[in-house]
């Protein structure tokens, strides 16, 4: 899928930050920088004003109908919409650190006293844990940080008055999250629960890798807020259930789990949907909370995915064979499972830069580049057997845009900067609509 092009990529590979910086000397002007940098603020302002206009207080702007959209009453099983939407303006919410990186000390103080005075959260929604805690729950810490923290960069967003609401509001909904952590066998935390009354009867028992165990970010910055160590023991416990549960012969863990039985139901590991956030969150825990447990589990989760999940070259732009490629397999055996990957996996390159392993990230971005080059946006699945999508929409993932970012930084560059202006084009083009994108 387009290695042709990874020569420019990788040109450069090894020589550290210096020799980019003499090669590529003004290959992104100051000039672009900050036309791109105008375009993005651009793009976020378009939609965040729309949403305030047409949508807020709901949740969220229909891209169709332009106008407002909150949980699907009529259609329960709709987790599409309902395992995000939990009719607490979630777009308002979720763009408060947002306004504060833009620079919009004005906005985002509005933003937070609108969140504070409107939003609530006893409410009769029944929401994902997972999507409820890094959505919501992150936006509000987040923000609580952005304006008590004296050192932050983005600016004066100090609020008059402010009382720590934020904080609260996020122990509230924090509070509403922990039934899901109750009655089950393995400390595995149900995939669901119900804002105002808790665990639905009828609850599932089945949840995914990444769900149950990509809460311990936001659970513990909270419990080290609030001094209480709730949010993080239960959030902990169950990172460790899942990991007491992974093969004994490849050190692998499955996508799905029986939460009471500890039975894998999904057998498949990989670096995609279902296990993509368990391995980002063991080591971004450790670099928040310095807990050497958490980094011992992520060294070993990535030995075993380096030893099963990755095919191809030893080198990655070198040697006989295929370009390196990290695939689906039986957490068990080992065996292949199917020939695709999915748009998700384009975290994993930043996650490398993030432990060191830069050369691997280089070569790995390449390749989810390429098909981004080909098709202007990273299908839903890609088969690489095929060389052709197999899930064919796009729903504005920033996976690749992260590994873009964190590899700029890494080496500098400016490369990474075109890829930058590639994808803000290629979203300004392709899905942009009347009112949002």
């Amino acid at each position: 899928c387009g290695p042709a092009h990874w020569g420019y990529v990788l040109g450069g590979r090894g020589r550290g930050r210096d020799e980019y910086e003499k090669r590529y000397s003004g290959a992104f002007p100051p000039q672009l920088r900050a036309q791109m940098r105008d375009l993005a603020r651009g793009m976020f302002v378009f939609g965040y004003d729309n949403y305030m206009a047409h949508a807020f207080p709901q949740d969220e702007l229909n891209p169709i109908h332009c106008r407002g959209r909150g949980p699907d009453r009529g259609d329960p099983s709709n987790l599409n919409i309902n395992d995000v939407l939990g009719n607490y303006s979630l777009t308002l919410v979720d763009a408060l650190d947002t306004l504060a990186i833009m620079g919009n000390s004005s906005e985002f103080q509005k933003a937070v006293k609108l969140v504070i005075d409107t939003v609530s959260f006893d409410k009769d929604s029944t929401v994902q844990v997972f999507e409820a805690t890094i959505r919501v729950l992150g936006s509000l810490l987040s923000a609580h940080r952005i304006i008590t923290d004296s050192k932050q960069p983005f600016g004066d967003m100090t609020i008059k008055d402010y009382d720590n609401e934020l904080l609260h509001m996020a122990h509230d909904l924090a509070v509403r999250l922990l039934p899901a952590f109750e009655n089950t066998k393995t400390g595995i935390p149900y995939p669901r629960v119900n804002l105002k009354t808790g665990v639905p009867p009828d609850s599932n028992n089945e949840t995914c890798t990444a769900g149950a165990g990509s809460l311990l970010v936001e659970f513990g910055i909270l419990s080290r807020l609030l001094g209480d160590s709730t949010f993080e023991w239960v959030a902990r416990r169950a990172v460790k259930a899942l990991w007491n549960l992974r093969s004994n012969d490849t050190g692998l863990l499955g996508n799905v789990v029986n939460i009471q039985t500890g039975r894998w139901v999904g057998k498949q590991s990989g670096l995609g949907a279902g296990l993509d956030s368990f391995y980002e969150y063991l080591l971004k825990s450790y670099i928040l909370f310095g807990e050497k447990e958490d980094l011992e589990m992520f060294n070993a989760a990535y030995r075993s995915i380096q030893n099963y999940l990755r095919r191809g070259r030893e080198a990655c732009n070198e040697g006989e064979g295929d370009p390196p490629l990290y695939v689906n397999v039986n957490m068990f055996s080992g065996q292949l499972m199917n020939t695709w990957i999915d748009s998700l996996q384009a975290f994993f390159p930043g996650l490398q830069v993030l432990i060191g392993d830069v050369e691997d990230a280089i070569c790995l971005h390449a390749f989810y580049y390429a098909i981004w080059k080909r098709y202007g946006a990273l299908p839903e699945r890609y088969n690489w057997q095929l060389q052709a999508p197999d899930v064919l929409f796009y729903p504005l993932r920033p996976e690749l845009v992260e590994s873009t970012y964190l590899l700029y930084q890494a080496t500098k560059n400016p490369f990474y900067l075109h890829v930058g202006m590639d994808i803000l084009q290629s979203l300004e083009k392709y899905t942009k609509v009347k009112l949002v994108f």
